[in-house]
Formats: structure tokens, sequence, C-alpha cells
């Protein structure tokens, strides 16, 4: 007889507990549509925001700062063609602040010249930021199908991370490990414009801080992925304020040593035909940069130290 009264009282605890919840998630998608309401609307990128005098000038002391920081290690600039448009496509690491975002832009920027078109996709937070100004002397645009046409239109170099905010934040411990989550956007961009892809493997960035979760299912419950586009809600450990919960808090990264590595570019036609089978290229080009990866990955010796 207790036995069934104790599961009668549960039963008719559950549709409090599912008002509960509902109002939680009530709540929270209330909260987040106005968080996302704060949020600047899409604007084409102005292309002619990129200063190259501003880059010239800059240059030197920020090279100076990654390097003292991050020990940056960055082999085969010289697979970057000469002249022309060309996509250059890498793995993304270190949460929201990815180091080989600022370091392949400066080493590109000394190698090629400050004066050579040169653009980089970046989400619609990061342009919102304090920093943007900065990065839209560089050559840093929204994230967005029109501006990377734009770019790839007028002949210049254009990198963009197709993992995003779902690769940068994979814990710690798949730090060796490519994830694009299938996304092949990119491969279609390389295709209509018929410039080449030039792949770019990282590794050393997840090892700026001890990142736990991504923290999808959190993000789904804050609605975040619909207001702010942003699919991940992540968990990790950082100084100065120890655990770091969501994508937008600042941290102090570890000074972990960064090698990144410009594969052979690909020409996708003449690697997989007039019209490519995107699943083949897509599973053949992300695992050449697995294999790189994983190469990478066996030189290290400890975290942080490389």
């Amino acid at each position: 007889m207790s036995s069934l009264g104790e599961r009668s009282a549960a039963l008719s605890r559950l549709p409090a507990v599912g008002a509960a919840e509902s109002l939680l998630e009530s709540a929270a998608g209330a909260l987040a549509r106005r968080a996302g309401r704060l949020v600047p609307r899409f604007r084409p990128g102005n292309l002619d925001d990129r200063d190259p005098d501003v880059m010239r000038e800059l240059l030197p002391g920020l090279w100076l700062l990654v390097s003292a920081w991050y020990r940056p290690e960055v082999r085969g600039l010289h697979h970057i063609p000469d002249q022309g448009p060309a996509l250059i496509v890498g793995n993304h690491t270190g949460g929201q602040q990815p180091p080989e975002v600022f370091i392949s832009a400066l080493a590109i920027a000394s190698y090629c010249g400050v004066e050579r078109p040169f653009y980089q996709l970046a989400h619609r937070m990061v342009m919102n930021s304090p920093v943007a100004p900065v990065l839209r002397r560089f050559g840093t645009v929204e994230a967005d199908p029109a501006n990377a046409r734009r770019a790839l239109e007028q002949g210049a170099l254009l990198q963009v991370f197709p993992g995003g905010d779902h690769e940068v934040f994979r814990p710690s411990w798949e730090s060796a490990r490519i994830d694009f989550g299938g996304r092949k956007g990119w491969l279609r961009l390389a295709l209509d414009n018929d410039v080449p892809i030039v792949p770019q493997v990282t590794i050393g960035g997840q090892e700026q801080a001890l990142f736990l979760t991504r923290g999808e299912r959190l993000a789904r419950l804050l609605g975040v992925d619909r207001t702010l586009r942003l699919k991940t809600v992540p968990l990790f450990l950082a100084p100065p304020f120890g655990l770091v919960v969501g994508p937008f808090t600042p941290f102090i990264p570890l000074p972990s040593k960064v090698v990144i590595q410009f594969l052979e570019p690909i020409d996708l036609r003449q690697a997989y035909g007039e019209k490519p089978d995107l699943d083949r290229a897509y599973d053949d080009i992300v695992g050449r940069m697995q294999d790189v990866l994983s190469a990478l990955a066996q030189e290290r010796r400890l975290p942080v130290l490389g």
C-alpha cells in the first residue's frame, strides 16, 4: 500500500514539475530574445575597412605580442598561391579567443605583404566586440555568403573556419580532432567561385584553457541557437574566474605553444571531376587535415609547453 501511495504522490507532482520546466524555458527564451535584440542586424561587410597603412603600423607590435605568448610556429606559407583568389580553410581552436585567427592573419600579412587583399570571416558577435575596430582594419568581416563572394570576386584571399563555435569549444581532450560538424558550405563556396582551397591545420589553442563541454543542450534551452546564432553555451576552466560559463566571458589564456601548418592548394574540379561529389571531397580534405593534425599532436610532449 505504501508503495502504491508513493507512486500516486510522485505522479501528482509531475504536472508541477512540467509547469516549472515550461516556465524556466519561457523565461530563458525571453531573455535570449532580449539579448538578440541588442545585437545589430547583419550588414554587408565593407571590404574597404581593411587598411594596409594601419596594418603596417600595428604588425610589428602585434607579432611581438603573439610571439611572446604563443611561441607560434607557422609552416607551409609557400603553399598560398602567389596571386589570385583562394579559400583558406582552417580548423578552429581556443574558445572565444582563438589564437590561430590572430597568428595566421599576422603571418599571412607578413608573408604576402599588407597590400595583398586578405579577409577573414567572423561571427556577428565578434564583429560587435571591443576588438572589432582593429579586426576590421585587418580585413575581418561578418561570416555571411554575401561577404565571402564579394571578397573572392575581388581576387582576395579569404579565410574561413567551418567548424565555428561547434569546433572551437570542443573538449580539450579532443584537441587533436578536426570537427567541422559535417558543414560543407566552404566546398560550395570554392566551386561557385572557382578558387583553390588551401587547408590550414592548427594545434595548441585547445590547451589555453580546460574546455569541458560545448553546452549544446543548454544553448537550445536558452534559445541562443535561434536568437544569437550560437549552437553552444560552453563550460570551461580558465583564469582569472575559474569556471567560465558561456562564450562571451573574457579569460586569460594559458601561454600554449601554437603550431600552424598550411597544406598544398586543392583545385576541386581538377581533383574530383567537373561535378565533384561534395561528400567525397569533404571526407578526403578533412581526412588530409586530420592526418596532419595527428602528426602535429605526436610531436607535442607536454600540454601548453608544446
